[in-house]
């Protein structure tokens, strides 16, 4: 494994301490409706259409569908990353605001 022969060892920011407000948390939602939004555009670009199973020779992806139509799973993890990166960016002293409409 490359990380086992290079030494390689994350060490994300410790964002535990890190509450995010509603506005905010909204945010992140939206982030990561955009993040899935932006993979599969891409995708879909590269030829990749959907399949029931991932298929990398055959480019068939079952994630190619709408944001709320994906797994749990799958919509956990785009959340995550996007709520760790609001986190991580109040940690290093960073504000969001919105603005007056």
């Amino acid at each position: 494994i490359y990380s086992d022969v290079c030494g390689y060892d994350p060490q994300p920011l410790d964002v535990k301490d890190v509450n995010l407000d509603k506005d905010i948390v909204l945010l992140g939602e939206k982030l990561a409706e955009n993040a899935h939004n932006v993979w599969a555009y891409r995708r879909k670009k590269e030829g990749w259409t959907y399949g029931t199973i991932r298929d990398d020779k055959a480019l068939t992806s079952p994630d190619l569908v709408p944001y709320n139509k994906l797994s749990i799973a799958e919509k956990k993890y785009d959340l995550d990353m996007a709520m760790e990166t609001l986190k991580v960016i109040k940690k290093l002293g960073f504000k969001i605001s919105k603005e007056s409409e």
